[in-house]
């Protein structure tokens, strides 16, 4: 099956699961629903409809949101989640309108603000992304404002913005206390895009001594800098943990091209 059949595919689920009755999904839903209109069996196939996405099962995660629209057609989460699936999956229109509706239904929910501002980024609007995520951590109730900043900073950086970039990148490692891998990777670019070779490499390496599976990102930032830096074994040492790590990756596919900028 082609990839955009697959999409149609999984798009009609969500669609068709409207004829379901929330009751089909497990034993206590019925109750639920009657105790508070159905509120709570939303957010109960919504949370099972974000392992089975963790999980890679996007046909039934797009099943159970569907289920979670039965049982409360205003519940904000469940947009939000399946404008994520459907982003996953390159369906882009559906997954804006989506994220749409979910910001219509909730325009100040922290977690509904920076999953669109993610969406956005990834579609080529990094400066209309910030808008949404500098809202999600507006929320003092917010629990990981600290991934929110992180992805600003990284959407500054890839709009061309290397002071913005800083800001919310070191506001992000600040907040999580000085562990948000992320933030820390975004912040080594950053140090790359100005020249600061030395400090990219050192932000690089203590990344790399802490993760289990380095990104080929990462390992490919690392080696641009150890070149740049004329640290020649120490990049030998990189391309091999790169193509160990990542042999099809687009990193390791640059390297071998000699397209190290």
């Amino acid at each position: 099956m082609s990839r955009a059949s697959l999409r149609g595919m999984l798009f009609g689920l969500l669609l068709a699961a409207g004829g379901l009755g929330a009751q089909e999904f497990q034993a206590g839903a019925p109750q639920a629903k009657k105790a508070d209109g159905g509120l709570g069996a939303a957010r109960i196939h919504t949370e099972l409809a974000s392992m089975y996405f963790q999980d890679g099962k996007v046909a039934i995660a797009l099943e159970e949101l569907g289920l979670a629209l039965v049982a409360f057609p205003k519940y904000a989460p469940a947009y939000s989640l399946a404008g994520v699936v459907h982003a996953f999956i390159r369906e882009n229109d559906k997954a804006e309108a989506l994220f749409k509706k979910a910001i219509d239904l909730a325009p100040n929910d922290p977690e509904i603000n920076n999953n669109y501002g993610w969406f956005l980024c990834q579609t080529g609007k990094e400066r209309q992304s910030l808008t949404y995520f500098l809202e999600a951590v507006k929320n003092p109730l917010y629990t990981t404002p600290d991934i929110a900043y992180a992805n600003a900073g990284g959407c500054a950086l890839k709009a061309g913005d290397l002071q913005g970039a800083e800001t919310y990148l070191n506001q992000a490692i600040r907040l999580s206390g000085g562990g948000s891998a992320p933030a820390r990777i975004q912040l080594a670019q950053l140090r790359y895009r100005q020249g600061a070779f030395e400090e990219t490499r050192k932000l690089a390496n203590a990344l790399l001594k802490e993760l289990i599976n380095p990104s080929a990102e990462l390992i490919w930032l690392a080696l641009r800098a150890e070149r740049k830096l004329g640290n020649r074994v120490a990049e030998s040492t990189l391309a091999a943990q790169l193509r160990g790590r990542h042999p099809e990756s687009r990193e390791y596919q640059d390297f071998l091209k000699g397209n190290f900028e």
